[in-house]
């Protein structure tokens, strides 16, 4: 009792609650992360023995012309997909939070109620949705009909469109999460920094650039870090849309659904998954993914004294 008593004197009453989501963590998120680190230096597959081979999965997949490939195709898309929702959906996700936080606006519940509906929604079945407004097959003589005949084209069909397209439903979809972020934001800026702007002689725009967009900047940076790491581990949206090959000619192929098809499904047409291989493509997105994400974290969280 008296060594209960110190421990509750000492500050450190608050450490054993921290125990089960720190078990729940270990079990489910550090040693996986572990494990997949320590199988990347293994070949084999799940039903037959494996062998420890150091680098060579490694190596095979920058060296090897058709994986390396494909690695490099998918990386590329996977960036092109995160740049697409940084400039579409953050930008709208800004936009929107700056109508819904102005004081002459009325119905902002409503308002922020429709753009969140869509984020509510399973993937699959707003992916599916999309793929068939976007054939023209099936469409067509909608849009032929209220005169946009240029709409009905083979977006998904196109290799130049299929990744953009995909994209933005993404966008569309998740848009309404950051929009409520940076709504949050906004409203926990002081009024009066903003009223002491206009009593400056400061407009809209220039409350906005140097008070409120300086003031939200650590969120600013989570949501770049969440729009991030969501986009280098996205898959569903692209298997709902085209499928797990990233077609039409890999156009579509990201960093999920490659690793998919390597580590999980195995690739066609010998269909055995390399789980060495597939554990080599998640651990360098592991450190893409810190290389990208541990730089903003400290630029945008810190805080000037």
């Amino acid at each position: 009792m008296k060594q209960y008593r110190k421990f509750q004197s000492s500050g450190l009453y608050w450490l054993p609650y921290l125990f089960p989501a720190l078990l729940i963590y270990v079990v489910f998120m550090a040693y996986p992360l572990l494990d997949s680190i320590r199988l990347s230096f293994y070949s084999g597959n799940p039903s037959g023995s494996r062998t420890f081979v150091g680098f060579d999965n490694f190596i095979e997949l920058f060296t090897d012309p058709e994986k390396s490939k494909r690695y490099w195709g998918a990386f590329g898309h996977t960036c092109i997909f995160f740049c697409i929702h940084m400039l579409v959906q953050n930008v709208l996700g800004i936009l929107f939070a700056v109508i819904l936080t102005n004081r002459t606006m009325q119905g902002t519940k409503f308002y922020s109620t429709i753009i969140f509906i869509p984020a509510t929604l399973a993937v699959l079945i707003t992916g599916y949705l999309w793929k068939l407004i976007l054939n023209p097959v099936w469409a067509g003589p909608f849009l032929e009909k209220i005169g946009l005949n240029f709409l009905v084209k083979p977006w998904l069909g196109n290799e130049k469109t299929a990744l953009v397209c995909v994209a933005l439903v993404s966008c569309w979809q998740w848009v309404g999460i950051p929009t409520m972020m940076f709504t949050a934001a906004f409203n926990n800026i002081p009024r009066e920094l903003i009223e002491a702007g206009r009593i400056e002689g400061a407009n809209g725009w220039g409350i906005f650039k140097n008070i409120k967009l300086p003031m939200i900047m650590p969120v600013v940076g989570m949501i770049a870090i969440l729009t991030f790491v969501n986009n280098f581990n996205a898959f569903d949206v692209v298997f709902a849309m085209e499928n797990v090959n990233g077609a039409p000619g890999y156009s579509t192929d990201i960093m999920g659904t490659l690793f998919y098809r390597i580590g999980i499904a195995g690739q066609h047409p010998v269909g055995i998954p390399d789980t060495g291989l597939g554990a080599t493509i998640a651990t360098i997105t592991f450190i893409v993914l810190c290389i990208g994400v541990i730089p903003t974290l400290k630029k945008t969280q810190t805080r000037e004294e």
